[in-house]
């Protein structure tokens, strides 16, 4: 009986973790829009570093 009973939680266990994971697929669209966002999210920060850049210039210049 202990036997089964730990078969059966094996298995249990076993079959959450293979379908539990699964991740969704995502669509060509929802796949555009992500990578356009950590494009944008990218510029931004780079964007930021040059401003940091241009205002250390300026300090040091004056």
């Amino acid at each position: 009986m202990k036997k089964s009973a730990y078969t059966l939680t094996l298995l249990l266990c076993l079959s959450l973790v293979f379908v539990g994971c699964r991740e969704e697929k995502e669509t060509p669209a929802e796949t555009i829009e992500e990578t356009i966002e950590e494009v944008g999210e990218e510029v931004e920060a780079a964007s930021e570093d040059v401003q940091d850049v241009i205002e250390d210039v300026e300090e040091v210049e004056e």
